[in-house]
């Protein structure tokens, strides 16, 4: 009986660690690319969006892996990869 309690004692402040961790941590983290992935899916035409290299451009067609995005006011359009966008403008 001796060695369960002294079993579960030393092994409940690994528990509560881990708790602590997933619910600081992994939780918010998953929460987070939830939001980013359907920030993504909801793209349309004319969204305002900055990739992770800065540039601001505006959404001229999504597609399923790319969106298609104009740079400039000239119409330069360019494909970017979904994976690139950082966020949605809002105005």
């Amino acid at each position: 009986m001796q060695g369960s309690s002294n079993l579960i004692s030393s092994l409940l402040p690994l528990v509560v660690l881990f708790a602590i961790f997933y619910f600081l941590v992994i939780r918010p983290q998953q929460k987070q690319v939830k939001k980013h992935k359907e920030m993504l899916s909801a793209l349309k035409k004319g969204d305002r969006v900055i990739t992770n290299g800065g540039l601001i451009c505006e959404v001229v067609k999504p597609e399923d892996d790319f969106i298609k995005v104009k740079l400039n006011d000239e119409g330069t359009m360019v494909k970017i990869s979904r994976d690139y966008i950082a966020k949605k403008i809002d105005e």
